[in-house]
């Protein structure tokens, strides 16, 4: 196989294994938050909320299988919830575990649906010490990326982690909060939060496809070929092959820096919108309902792609990735909604989350771009990527659209992202 085809097989494999992430299963969060007991030093009072979604996944709610779950089915099952849930997370100070007993169960809604709330006490056999160790094993074996959002408030101190499969255990300090380990702790989360979002990656991806060529237009009066637009304002855009072969066609760039500034361009724009809607809506500035969010985030990906396949835009594309940044920061803030915490803790987990996106964002980009430019003046990739890529892409973001904004399930789109 000579260098090229190896080339090929790479950039394919590569594109291929974006959506595996999210095959079978959304990724899935919780929340656990753990209050001491001002009068019984051997008490923590708990509250635990987990998508009800994952808990029918897990251990199966929904009784009569008809798509819906009540409150009903949800009682009937509520041992079981708190069987499974409980015994899933330990809680230890000074090597002894604390002794979980529920007291209640609830259903609260999240911005991303019904969440069922269990209610418990951790009792200790001796007072709490300063450093507890949380061991978190909450779907484990189901969802290699479902994370755990635990939070420890003692007096006016608060200690907090973010856990999951991959990291089950941390060990938190109630004197003296750990706020670096905090921050790495919700860069990971931001990075994972962006390679497990598979609307967020065909997005970027649509941004990126035609970022190594330059479109011309044929002229039919003269028979030959104008520029269509200049290298810095296409090379990196929204544009992509038309399906009028006759009319348009594509050349690849002539050198890979004005491709590589033009996509800088793109990131930088897109990354500054969304940081400014992440940071409000988690401050709790924006509130936007989880429906809209995540209609307008399917619609984005949506027309990103299409205007690759029937380019319309040409010119400052720069300012349609800031304007669609805007929408993805409001869903990327759905993964720290549940958190309620006092400044600095804010602010190290916002600031970490953030730097994490921006590290998943930037590895995808770096990965795609020099194999791109590689193969930019091949058939392969003007023609198949381009434009079926393209359309790929559309119709599956027509379907989530269709799922999200009118609530209608479409077999075959719920396995690759539920709506």
């Amino acid at each position: 196989m000579n260098p090229r085809r190896w080339l090929i097989a790479l950039f394919v494999l590569a594109i291929g294994l974006m959506p595996l992430s999210a095959l079978a299963h959304k990724e899935s969060d919780a929340y656990v938050t753990l209050r001491t007991d001002v009068k019984n030093d051997h008490l923590m009072h708990g509250q635990w909320d987990i998508a009800l979604r994952d808990l029918d996944y897990a251990i199966g709610v929904d009784t009569n299988h008809d798509g819906a779950i009540t409150w009903g089915e949800v009682r009937a099952r509520r041992a079981a919830i708190e069987d499974y849930a409980l015994t899933r997370m330990t809680v230890r100070g000074d090597g002894l575990t604390c002794d979980m007993q529920p007291t209640d169960q609830r259903i609260d809604e999240h911005t991303d649906g019904a969440y069922v709330v269990i209610l418990f006490d951790a009792v200790c056999d001796k007072n709490i010490p300063s450093k507890l160790t949380i061991d978190y094993r909450l779907m484990y074996d189901l969802d290699p990326y479902h994370r755990g959002i635990v939070t420890i408030h003692a007096g006016d101190k608060i200690a907090g982690a973010v856990l999951g499969p991959s990291s089950p255990v941390a060990s938190l300090n109630l004197r003296e909060p750990d706020r670096w380990g905090e921050f790495k702790s919700f860069v990971t989360d931001g990075i994972w939060h962006i390679w497990t979002g598979i609307d967020h990656i065909l997005f970027l991806l649509s941004l990126l496809l035609p970022a190594v060529l330059i479109m011309r237009r044929t002229d039919k009066r003269g028979g030959g070929l104008r520029a269509y637009a200049a290298i810095a304002e296409s090379t990196g855009t929204l544009m992509a092959l038309s399906p009028g072969a006759s009319r348009y066609r594509w050349e690849p760039v002539a050198s890979f820096w004005p491709a590589c500034v033009d996509v800088i361009k793109i990131v930088s724009a897109f990354s500054l919108s969304h940081s400014i809607t992440l940071s409000l809506a988690v401050l709790g500035y924006v509130h936007v309902p989880s429906r809209l969010v995540e209609s307008g985030i399917a619609l984005s990906v949506m027309l990103a792609a299409m205007n690759n396949v029937y380019p319309l835009i040409n010119k400052r594309v720069w300012l349609i990735a800031f304007a669609f940044g805007f929408i993805h920061g409001l869903g990327f803030a759905s993964a720290l909604s549940g958190l309620q915490l006092p400044a600095g803790a804010m602010a190290a987990s916002l600031g970490g989350f953030s730097v994490g996106v921006e590290i998943g964002q930037e590895a995808i980009v770096l990965a795609f771009l020099p194999l791109a430019y590689l193969l930019r003046k091949t058939r392969f990739y003007q023609v198949t990527l381009l434009r079926w890529v393209s359309m790929l892409i559309i119709l599956i973001a027509a379907g989530w659209f269709v799922q999200r904004a009118f609530d209608i399930l479409i077999p075959g789109f719920s396995a690759l992202l539920p709506a």
